[in-house]
């Protein structure tokens, strides 16, 4: 797939099949993501990866919007230390997100993002510590759906050239 394919063809996807992901292209999902870039090359970040069910179905009870974090096989929580880089750790963290998001999806396999901004509860049940900021956790899995591309915005309508 090329470059251009994977990018365009990514979807959200909230379906995922009563598969587990093998432990190994759960590693070589995060060998991908750990080149995701940070500002100064900080690195301000970890991932928590969740396989345990019953925890996924906590994670995804905390609010509606989460409920995929219950179907799914595996959970990659994006977790980042502001001390780290104080001005771009939630950008940081969310490049870092992408970058597992897109792996997925080169690896066959679908994700959603779950906004975990102001959401205690989230931190609370993966244990973090209260220096730690959980920018994302994305539901993972293998497919069970192929949702259809969503309407984009022109390139004239978001962009603005200055010459």
């Amino acid at each position: 797939m090329s470059c251009r394919e994977l990018l365009v063809t990514r979807r959200s996807v909230r379906q995922f099949q009563e598969r587990d992901v093998p432990d190994e292209v759960i590693r070589e999902v995060l060998e991908v993501a750990r080149w995701a870039p940070s500002a100064r090359n900080a690195q301000p970040w970890r991932v928590v990866v969740v396989k345990n069910r019953e925890l996924l179905k906590k994670l995804g009870s905390v609010a509606p919007a989460a409920a995929p974090l219950g179907r799914c096989s595996v959970a990659f929580g994006v977790v980042v230390k502001p001390e780290e880089a104080p001005v771009t750790f939630l950008v940081d963290g969310a490049i870092l997100a992408t970058y597992i998001w897109l792996s997925l999806h080169a690896h066959g396999l679908g994700g959603v993002w779950i906004n975990t901004l102001r959401r205690p509860e989230y931190a609370e049940l993966l244990g973090l510590q209260p220096s730690e900021v959980l920018v994302a956790l994305i539901a993972a899995g293998y497919p069970a759906e192929q949702p259809a591309p969503k309407p984009r915005k022109s390139v004239e309508e978001l962009t603005t050239w200055i010459r």
